[in-house]
């Protein structure tokens, strides 16, 4: 499909196709750390799963390094081996996803869970 638009130039393209240009090009240089910020930030349901699976085929390499940014907390769940919460640049969390997910002052910051709402669901 992009090569139908190899005289298109970039600027021009969709959104979703410049991100996925973005990605094919950082993977044709490979590089052995890959650093992606919000890979999906701007796509639409229907096209982030594309960005998503390059993601996973690159993990399958584990001679790469992959640094993700992202705040979609599925996406991080899926895809991380190892998850760091930085909240107002300090370390909240640093450890195994279960662990991190399930650290209250991850779930306050990150998914709305306070740890005061069980005392007062009771």
């Amino acid at each position: 499909a992009m090569h139908e638009r190899r005289d298109t130039p970039v600027a021009s393209l969709p959104h979703g196709d410049q991100r996925k240009l973005e990605v094919a090009l950082l993977m044709a240089l490979e590089p052995q750390v890959y650093m992606f910020d919000e890979p999906t930030a701007g796509m639409s349901h229907d096209e982030a799963p594309v960005i998503l699976n390059l993601i996973r085929e690159l993990k399958k390499d584990k001679t790469k390094i992959i640094l993700l940014v992202e705040h979609k907390m599925d996406v991080v769940r899926e895809l991380a081996d190892r998850i760091i919460v930085l909240t107002n640049g300090q370390l909240v969390a640093d450890g195994l996803p279960a662990e991190v997910i399930a650290s209250p002052v991850v779930q306050e910051a990150y998914l709305g869970i306070s740890k005061d709402a069980d005392k007062e669901a009771a």
